[in-house]
């Protein structure tokens, strides 16, 4: 049953959303400050600042908002049916195929909307090849399927070295710019935030069975739970979710690893709570992220994904020793 402190940590997630997209309208190397956003929400102006906002700055906020919620809810289901807490959306090697598939598209010499449909093209072929690999002569297995997924990203690894080291020296500031994660051309298209919004609806379906999940197989299916069938809606859901946060930015660390941890050590282990509860706070976190990626050396602009990572590991690395010490006492 949801009670009174969940549903104020919703509302305290919401308020953080609102903030998170106001800093991020507002941040970055052209000056426009709060109050301008405001106004030209309210009584817009043509001009400059509004065509900083309405070309540049929303459409980067929300393609941020998109991809760290699909991140962080990729991270809370990929943590659930392998059973183990350092699982992120990447750990069965969907971001090596979608990263193998972007780098080409650079070397190729395509750009911009190119290289994020052959990063989702190739984001598909990596969980295909997981899931036959890892299905074989019988059903797969949770063991099975991480294994392979390991493996693939190994050898999805030796391909991006090749490529890195086989490029001209112009193209390879653009694939590590890439592999680092990188707003700064992002979009996010109807389509995908119609994903995010039947994913969330996927999942917030299957959030009690999830629940039921997370103490074991034997105890889901007892209860009536039909547990092959659900585990493999999940997981194409969650690998869904992650090749379309990929496409969008690239690979960006921390946030499908970090984010449900966080949530689950401020009280949200109930999945009907931590499913929506991702979704507002991955999305948040990466806009911050952004944000300071914009501006702490502006006008030069820092990938994404390095800022997550500098606030993602001292941040993980609290929640694990907080974490420790529960079990402790």
């Amino acid at each position: 049953m949801i009670q009174r402190r969940h549903i104020a940590l919703l509302f305290v997630l919401l308020m953080l959303t609102v903030l998170s997209f106001l800093i991020s309208f507002s941040s970055g190397s052209s000056s426009l400050g709060l109050s301008e956003v405001l106004q030209q929400f309210f009584n817009p102006e043509p001009g400059l600042e509004q065509q900083i906002l309405y070309e540049l700055r929303i459409p980067r906020s929300i393609a941020a908002f998109v991809t760290g919620a699909m991140l962080a809810m990729s991270g809370v289901v990929m943590q659930v049916l392998l059973r183990n807490p350092l699982a992120d959306p990447y750990i069965l090697g969907i971001s090596g195929g979608s990263a193998v598939a972007a780098l080409s598209a650079i070397l190729l010499g395509f750009s911009g909307l190119w290289i994020s449909n052959a990063a989702f093209l190739g984001a598909l072929v990596s969980i295909s090849i997981v899931f036959g690999l890892a299905h074989g002569s019988h059903n797969w297995t949770a063991t099975r399927l991480l294994l392979t997924g390991v493996v693939l990203s190994a050898g999805w690894g030796a391909i991006i070295n090749v490529l890195l080291t086989t490029s001209a020296n112009n193209s390879v500031y653009s694939m590590l710019f890439w592999l680092m994660g990188d707003l700064s051309q992002s979009r996010a298209g109807t389509y995908t935030i119609t994903f995010l919004v039947l994913a969330f609806l996927v999942l917030m379906y299957f959030s009690r069975a999830l629940n039921v999940l997370s103490r074991g197989d034997m105890q889901a299916a007892a209860l009536g739970v039909d547990v092959p069938k659900m585990r493999l809606i999940l997981y194409f859901t969650a690998s869904v979710l992650t090749a379309c946060a990929v496409s969008i930015a690239g690979t960006i660390g921390f946030v499908g690893l970090v984010i449900p941890h966080m949530l689950r050590l401020l009280g949200a282990r109930d999945h009907r709570l931590l499913v929506p509860s991702a979704l507002l706070l991955g999305g948040s976190f990466l806009m911050i992220a952004d944000s300071f990626a914009r501006t702490i050396i502006a006008p030069t602009q820092l990938p994404v994904g390095v800022v997550t990572a500098i606030i993602g590991v001292p941040v993980f690395l609290i929640i694990l020793r907080h974490s420790s010490k529960q079990l402790r006492d």
